[in-house]
């Protein structure tokens, strides 16, 4: 019995099963089918595997429609080679269309530009498959080719989603941002369900901190069907930081269903799974925020003497965190400071719970940023002024980078291990990737 008000829910396994053909009006149907979710997945996966038993069993002319329907569904399932060796196998305009569509994710752009000039010789409409040809002429670098050809199909601006969406990608390599993003926003607009719209529009506001937003989109896009790893890795992040683990550990999940060895989603489902049974002490870390703020403290604020005033601004010592790094005896070896000056120095730092040579002698547990300063050559100090978004850090990496108010590889490699993985959500897997991208420089963390 249906609910009266709720659709009617789509028979998955019968659409594959029973129907004889396979054709345009399968694939939305199959699309509308796993849009109702509730099991709709786990039945396309049953689905599979029954028609491989068939497959095994039919002869050569039947074969080919069974391989049409197995192409259809491994592509959907995000099973993308399985989908092209399927497909290969079939010669109907949708199987040769849904080829090509593999081979472009595959990174095979001459066998997909083949596969799609094969789909229109065979019937398929003709705007669709120029559409998929400027996808390839994109990721092959020939931008001037991709726009000539979308110049051709600027009457599709007024109902297609995958025109704004291909004109979206297309200024996006040439550089536009913000024409890009408006033209992501109309492909949404025009197709609400259109996966990629919908994972750079959550992508973009994932960058600007627009955490709300950015989940809205992500979850719309990772609804549809195959879904995007991006937005499902993302997706997974943005759950992390909000403390929803449980989500979180669904949609890494979601990942190793489809690609099992996928190391990343494996290490972040771990990461994820553990800290649904961590106890985060909110008391602790308020205790360590106001230590970290009294650091901060600058010197002048208190009333010293000018001998010891003097001393302390030629040693460029600014805040309370600088004379944690620093010893008595430095203090003592600059001219005019004597044990009066010094003694002057202790007491206000025992009036704030801190010594000299605090951060020294703890190994910079308190004061993050101590380190060692060499005289460096200009082009060692142009590497380490370049902006940490030169090393194109995954969204986990980035995230613990801004929280950090890390913002050059000077900075970055003032840190530790522990100390980068002391923040929350940054695991091992981020850790190791952040050390990839600085050895590319010549570069390592402290103490690595």
């Amino acid at each position: 019995m249906v609910v009266v008000g709720e659709a009617l829910k789509i028979d998955i396994k019968a659409l594959f099963l029973e129907k004889e053909d396979c054709d345009a009006g399968t694939v939305q149907q199959l699309r509308n089918g796993l849009a109702q979710g509730k099991g709709q997945f786990k039945a396309l996966r049953e689905a599979v595997e029954a028609m491989k038993s068939r497959l095994a069993a039919s002869a050569p002319p039947q074969a080919k429609k069974w391989h049409l329907k197995l192409g259809i569904a491994c592509y959907f399932l995000g099973r993308i080679k399985e989908a092209a060796e399927h497909l290969s196998h079939a010669d109907t305009p949708l199987a040769l269309f849904y080829l090509g569509k593999s081979l472009l994710s595959l990174e095979k752009y001459a066998e997909a530009l083949q596969a799609f000039d094969r789909a229109e010789k065979a019937g398929y409409t003709a705007s669709q498959v120029n559409l998929q040809r400027v996808a390839v002429y994109r990721r092959q670098g020939h931008l001037k080719q991709a726009r000539a050809l979308l110049g051709k199909l600027e009457d599709l601006s007024t109902h297609s989603g995958e025109y704004h969406f291909q004109l979206a990608c297309l200024l996006l390599d040439e550089g536009d941002r913000s024409q890009a993003i408006r033209h992501f926003e109309r492909a949404a607009e025009l197709d609400p369900t259109h996966s990629g719209a919908l994972f750079h529009l959550g992508y973009f506001n994932d960058l600007y901190g627009n955490d709300t937003d950015a989940i809205s989109y992500y979850e719309r896009a990772v609804a549809q069907l195959p879904a995007h790893l991006g937005a499902l890795t993302n997706l997974g992040i943005l759950y992390e930081d909000q403390g929803q683990y449980d989500k979180a550990v669904k949609i890494y999940q979601r990942i190793l269903d489809v690609i099992p060895n996928e190391e990343r989603a494996r290490l972040f489902h771990k990461d994820a799974a553990a800290s649904q049974t961590m106890y985060y002490d909110e008391e602790a870390a308020k205790t360590f925020d106001k230590f970290s703020q009294v650091l901060e403290t600058p010197v002048t604020d208190f009333e010293l003497s000018v001998r010891a005033r003097n001393c302390l601004r030629k040693m460029n010592i600014r805040t309370l965190g600088d004379l944690t790094r620093v010893t008595e005896q430095q203090l003592l070896s600059s001219k005019n400071f004597g044990e009066t000056s010094l003694q002057e120095i202790k007491e206000m730092m025992a009036a704030k719970g801190l010594r000299l040579g605090q951060a020294l002698e703890e190994g910079a547990k308190y004061d993050n940023r101590f380190r060692p300063q060499t005289q460096l050559s200009e082009a060692e100090q142009a590497v380490l002024n370049k902006p940490v978004a030169d090393l194109n850090l995954s969204v986990r990496a980035r995230k613990c980078m801004n929280k950090l108010g890390i913002t050059t590889l000077g900075e970055l490699i003032q840190r530790t291990a522990d100390e980068l993985l002391e923040i929350k959500n940054f695991g091992h897997t981020s850790l190791n990737e952040v050390r990839e991208k600085l050895a590319a420089h010549g570069l390592k963390l402290r103490g690595d």
